[in-house]
């Protein structure tokens, strides 16, 4: 289905709980792979410049891992704020999941991972609430993903 339901008080509480995480982009952006990278070590693999890395302190100071960590939040953003509209949100997913479906070929249960991750620290650091405000939004962006991937002939 390519139209989202999100109530306005949804929109709302989603966009309130994402800035709290994005008010510190690159920060935050480089937690969420650097423990995505430690705790599912395959998904280094995708990495080439991250490959030969083995500890997080050494991730977490990598030009690389912090640039990709910030481009990954900007576009979540980017989403965030186009919940209450289907087709600009689905204008910044369908690229971006094209293209790991067919350049780069990611794994698409990567995706379900790193928003796992993203609302673990939601959670750690903002409380229970601010995660279960934006467990709506992860699960959209990996249900469009997943069909994306689908229409790729994954």
């Amino acid at each position: 289905s390519s139209t989202m339901s999100f109530s306005e008080a949804e929109v709302q509480s989603a966009r309130g709980a994402w800035e709290k995480v994005f008010v510190d982009a690159e920060e935050n952006g480089t937690a969420v792979l650097v423990r995505m990278f430690t705790e599912h070590p395959d998904t280094k693999s995708y990495f080439t410049h991250f490959k030969g890395m083995d500890s997080a302190e050494e991730m977490k100071q990598s030009d690389q891992v912090r640039g990709h960590g910030k481009k990954v939040f900007t576009a979540i953003n980017d989403m965030v704020q186009h919940l209450d509209n289907s087709e600009a949100f689905l204008g910044i997913l369908n690229p971006l999941g094209k293209k790991h479906a067919t350049q780069l070929k990611i794994d698409p249960k990567n995706f379900r991972i790193i928003c796992d991750i993203i609302l673990q620290l939601m959670e750690e650091k903002f409380g229970g609430d601010c995660k279960s405000s934006f467990e709506k939004v992860t699960n959209e962006i990996c249900t469009h993903l997943n069909n994306i991937y689908k229409e790729e002939g994954w």
